[in-house]
C-alpha cells in the first residue's frame, strides 16, 4: 500500500451503544396514618384528668397499616410528614372545647357507635323540694327574736331576784329588770312593787343575748316619757308649778316629772336671794328641754311674762312706764313684760324727735294692738287715742286723762280694721 501511494481506504466506525438505563425502583409506600375528628376522642371519664392530659388525648395518633393492606385514597395530595403530624387543628382551642360544655353532662362512650352519645341533667326546680311555705314562715317567726334596743314592749312579773325582776314579753327567755331600772326614785322593796303576775310596760335597753334574754326599764320608759310631756309643755307655752330643792351658786333646783330643773339666778324674780326660796313653790316656764343632753332650764321671769300675756289682748288699755328709748321707738315696761311703742304709732302728727313725745321714766297709756306670746312681742299704739293727728304733742296731759274714753272710740276702729284686713 506504501508503493502505490494511495491512501488505505476508512473504515466504517460503529457508533457507542448508550448505557441502558438503570431499572427503577418501586415507589416507596408512605406510612398509613387514620385521622381521628374531634367529636370522635372519647369522653374522659375522670373528673381530675389534668390539661396536659386532655391535651395528650385530643392529639392525632399516627396508626400503621398492616402489610398487604391497600392505602387509603388520600382525598389531596400528601405533602410529608410535617403536614401529616400538624397540630394547627387544635390551636385556639380551650380547655371548655375540648371537654365540652358542663352542662351536657358526662360523655359516655359507646361500643357500637362511632360518635359520643350526650347525657342531659333536666334542671331541677321548686317543687322538686319538700317545700312548705307555712312551715318555713312558722319556723322563722318562732325564732324571731323578741325585742329591738328602743322597742316599748308589754310583760308580766314571772319572778324576783334580789338584783332585780323576771319579766314574760314573748321570747324565748323572759327579760330582765335590774333593780336601779325598776322606776323612778328608790324601790326598797321589789316584792311588793312588782307582784308576781302584774302586767307591765317597759322598754327594752339590750338585745337578746346568747341565751335569748333581753334587758328591760322601767325606769328609762318613764324618762322618756317624762321628756315628751315636758317638750309639750313647752311647744304650749305653759306655766307650771315646782318646789326648790336645792341652790348652789349659779341658781336653784327643782324636780319636775321626775327630772331634775336647774332655774338660773338672773331668772328669779328674787336672785339676789335665791338662798330662802328652798322649799318654796314657785311658778316657772321652759328655756330648754334638751333629752339628747338631758338639760332642763327654767325661769320664774318668763312665768311672770307668760302669766301676762294672758292677760293681754287686742284693744286693750293698757298703763306703764317709759323704760327705754330707741331710734325706732319706745319700751314700755308693763309690769313684767315690756312692749313697744314703735315711732309711727306715737303720733298721727310730724315728729322730728321722739322726746317730743315722752321722757324715760315717764307714765304713760297706749293701746295694745298686738300680742305675740310665742315672739314675746307686744305692740302698743297713743296715735289711737288722739282726738286729731299731732293732738298728742300739743295737749298730752288730756288725751292721757281722758285715754279710757278714747280707748273704747279707738277700739271700734281697730276692729273696723281687722275686718277689713281679713
Amino acid at each position: 500500500m506504501t508503493g502505490t501511494g494511495k491512501p488505505a481506504p476508512r473504515q466504517p466506525r460503529i457508533p457507542a451503544q448508550a448505557p441502558k438505563a438503570p431499572t427503577p425502583a418501586p415507589p416507596r409506600r408512605p406510612p398509613q396514618v387514620v385521622m381521628l375528628k374531634r367529636e370522635e376522642i372519647p369522653a374522659i371519664k375522670s373528673q381530675d384528668t389534668t390539661a396536659e392530659e386532655a391535651v395528650a388525648v385530643a392529639k392525632p395518633v399516627a396508626l400503621v397499616a398492616p402489610p398487604g393492606t391497600p392505602p387509603p385514597a388520600p382525598s389531596r395530595p400528601l405533602q410529608g410528614d410535617a403536614e401529616l403530624f400538624s397540630t394547627d387543628e387544635l390551636e385556639g382551642l380551650t380547655m371548655a372545647d375540648l371537654l365540652g360544655p358542663a352542662s351536657q353532662g358526662r360523655r359516655q362512650s359507646s361500643p357500637a357507635r362511632a360518635s359520643t352519645e350526650v347525657v342531659k341533667t333536666p334542671p331541677r326546680t321548686v317543687d322538686d323540694f319538700d317545700f312548705d311555705e307555712e312551715a318555713f314562715l312558722a319556723a322563722l317567726e318562732e325564732n324571731e327574736p323578741v325585742g329591738t334596743t328602743g322597742d316599748v314592749v308589754q310583760g308580766k312579773v314571772i319572778g324576783l331576784e334580789s338584783d332585780g325582776v323576771y319579766v314574760d314579753i314573748g321570747g324565748k327567755a323572759p327579760g330582765f329588770m335590774p333593780k336601779k331600772e325598776c322606776g323612778l326614785g328608790v324601790i326598797t322593796n321589789l316584792k311588793e312593787r312588782f307582784p308576781a303576775g302584774l302586767p307591765i310596760e317597759v322598754l327594752v335597753t339590750r338585745e337578746q343575748n346568747a341565751d335569748g334574754m333581753v334587758t328591760v326599764s322601767a325606769r328609762a320608759l318613764a324618762l322618756r316619757q317624762s321628756w315628751d310631756k315636758l317638750r309639750q309643755l313647752e311647744k304650749e307655752g305653759k306655766v307650771v308649778q315646782v318646789k326648790i330643792n336645792g341652790f348652789n351658786r349659779g341658781g336653784v333646783t327643782c324636780d319636775l316629772e321626775g327630772l331634775r330643773g336647774f332655774i338660773p339666778r338672773s331668772q328669779l324674780q328674787e336672785g339676789e336671794q335665791h338662798e330662802a326660796l328652798m322649799g318654796k313653790t314657785i311658778g316657772v316656764a321652759f328655756l330648754e328641754v334638751n333629752p339628747e343632753t338631758r338639760k332642763l332650764v327654767l325661769s320664774e321671769k318668763k312665768a311672770a311674762s307668760a302669766a301676762r300675756f294672758s292677760q293681754l289682748e287686742v284693744g286693750q288699755l293698757v298703763e306703764g312706764k317709759v323704760a327705754a328709748l330707741k331710734p325706732y321707738g319706745f319700751f314700755i315696761d308693763l309690769g313684767g313684760v315690756s312692749g313697744l311703742l314703735h315711732h309711727s304709732s306715737v303720733t298721727g302728727g310730724a315728729l322730728r324727735d321722739l322726746r317730743e313725745a315722752f321722757e324715760v321714766g315717764e307714765s304713760i297709756k297706749a293701746l295694745v294692738t298686738q300680742v305675740d306670746p310665742g315672739r314675746g312681742r307686744i305692740a302698743l299704739n297713743t296715735a289711737l287715742l288722739e282726738g286729731q293727728p299731732g293732738e298728742l304733742l300739743v295737749e298730752k296731759a288730756k288725751v292721757m286723762a281722758e285715754a279710757e274714753d278714747r280707748a273704747t272710740r279707738a277700739r271700734s276702729l281697730i276692729r273696723q280694721q281687722e275686718q277689713s284686713a281679713g
